[in-house]
């Protein structure tokens, strides 16, 4: 345990056996995304998935969550068999749960900035959802934003608003993929200062998915995908942004 109190010896992701196979459009075969994957991230770590365009890496990263479902293999995430729930069990363990962040950044064009990081934390029941919506986002610098919708936000901005969304309702587990593929160089870095940031400050555990491997060492651990098998666990030792 360290001193913020996270117990690192207990598995937030559990993967055993997991293969995804897809069949051929002429019907002749299947292919295989993934192929017998296996590894546990325990609480507090940051996890790097890294790989060619195609390796896996973001089917990976949907079955971590449940949004898809695998041919073989099992994912426990906080101890729970995600594919022995039901499609309901599974979307109410995601949302207590998990915080995600994509590359398309994925706000909802009709709500503005608060009412998109309001919106997980309605869904959840909070009764103070405007309160900690408004202290997420006064916390990604964006306190003068509120009201403005996406499309009136920069791409920074945009990905700015995800982070605090995904952060507001406290998840356990952050999930990246490619967060900083639509930003610009400068941009991008900034958004990573403050993922790594936002991420040690809340404690949460973080699988990041990217082609980066410059970004991926700034992780605790990287994990490298290649035609749809994990090649190689790599452990980093104080490379996070504090290093």
């Amino acid at each position: 345990m360290d001193r913020s109190g996270i117990e690192f010896s207990i598995p937030v992701i559990e993967v055993e056996g997991l293969s995804k196979h897809v069949a051929l459009a002429d019907g002749q075969g299947e292919l295989r995304i993934l192929q017998d994957i296996g590894f546990k991230v325990a609480a507090g770590e940051s996890v790097a998935i890294v790989g060619a365009s195609g390796s896996g890496k973001s089917t990976l990263l949907g079955l971590l969550a449940g949004l898809d479902v695998p041919g073989a293999g099992t994912v426990r995430l906080l101890g729970a068999d995600l594919f022995a729930l039901d499609e309901d069990a599974r979307a109410a363990l995601r949302g207590e749960s998990i915080g995600f962040v994509f590359q398309s950044f994925q706000l909802l064009p009709a709500l503005t900035a608060l009412e998109n990081v309001m919106l997980p934390l309605e869904l959840a029941g909070a009764d103070d959802a405007r309160a900690v919506a408004t202290q997420w986002l006064q916390r990604v610098g964006l306190g003068d934003r509120l009201r403005h919708y996406p499309k009136h936000l920069s791409g920074g901005e945009q990905q700015r608003v995800a982070l605090a969304r995904a952060f507001a309702p406290s998840p356990r587990l952050l999930l990246a993929d490619e967060p900083t593929g639509n930003l610009d160089a400068d941009t991008g870095r900034a958004i990573i200062e403050l993922i790594f940031t936002l991420n040690r400050e809340a404690g949460t555990t973080l699988i990041l998915v990217t082609h980066d491997e410059s970004l991926a060492r700034r992780c605790g651990r990287m994990l490298r995908m290649q035609g749809g098998r994990l090649q190689e666990a790599v452990a980093h030792a104080g490379l996070g942004p504090d290093a």
